[in-house]
């Protein structure tokens, strides 16, 4: 059995866990090393993944309610693949978002914005053979997060990965193109890599749009190597 080489992302690839323009870095960031914590069967055994936990309808963020969500509807797609470009089939996408109005729902979340009862921003689903998945969801708005003065998120949307292990799970953001909030927000440009940065940004595509219903954006994720995905849990 052979045993594949792991490339190393160059630095500037992942955000650090401590950056002082991103304020809260400094209460989240540890002060001292790390303690190891053994494995134990829970961490390497799980989780049990089928269509119960991820099936088709939790990948349409538009049908959890009875009514349509407001705002513009839109298709997120794409492959999860390795850093030799294999696909991931079988692999547990999350994503969550604000709604149009750039409110979460969540009671942690009270900025003066509408909350939308037909949106609640979460969905779920499991990579295909061909390592791909599609989501149905709103494009979200921006907010403020009083981190510095005037301080807004760029539009975006969370995803979260999840491999055959409970301990293999990895944490990013989507964002959209063309956003003129990218210059001055500090968790995008704690990315200081340029072409890093650039890959969580999703490209517009047209050729998956739905006429007279949804736009497309396209939002590939390589896991390790020289085009991984920045990812938070480093």
């Amino acid at each position: 059995m052979s045993v594949r080489g792991y490339r190393r992302e160059a630095d500037g690839v992942h955000p650090p866990l401590d950056s002082a323009a991103y304020r809260s870095t400094a209460l989240r960031a540890p002060a001292r090393p790390p303690v190891p914590l053994p494995h134990t069967s829970t961490e390497v055994t799980g989780p049990a993944l089928d269509e119960r936990t991820a099936g088709p309808l939790l990948a349409d963020l538009t049908r959890a309610h009875r009514g349509e969500p407001l705002g513009e509807r839109i298709i997120v797609h794409g492959t999860v693949r390795d850093g030799d470009g294999r696909p991931l089939p079988h692999t547990l996408v999350e994503v969550w978002q604000a709604n149009a109005a750039g409110r979460y729902a969540h009671d942690a979340d009270q900025h003066p914005a509408p909350l939308d009862p037909n949106f609640t921003g979460a969905g779920r689903m499991l990579t295909g053979a061909d390592g791909g998945y599609r989501f149905v969801t709103i494009k979200p708005g921006a907010y403020p997060w009083r981190n510095h003065d005037n301080a807004w998120r760029p539009a975006h949307i969370h995803f979260s990965l999840l491999g055959e292990a409970f301990a293999q799970r990895l944490v990013t953001q989507m964002y959209f193109p063309g956003d003129p909030l990218f210059d001055q927000d500090p968790i995008f440009n704690a990315i200081r890599d340029p072409a890093a940065r650039s890959r969580l940004v999703a490209g517009f595509d047209l050729a998956n749009t739905v006429p007279e219903w949804a736009l497309a954006y396209r939002f590939d994720i390589v896991l390790r190597g020289r085009d991984a995905t920045p990812t938070e849990a480093e």
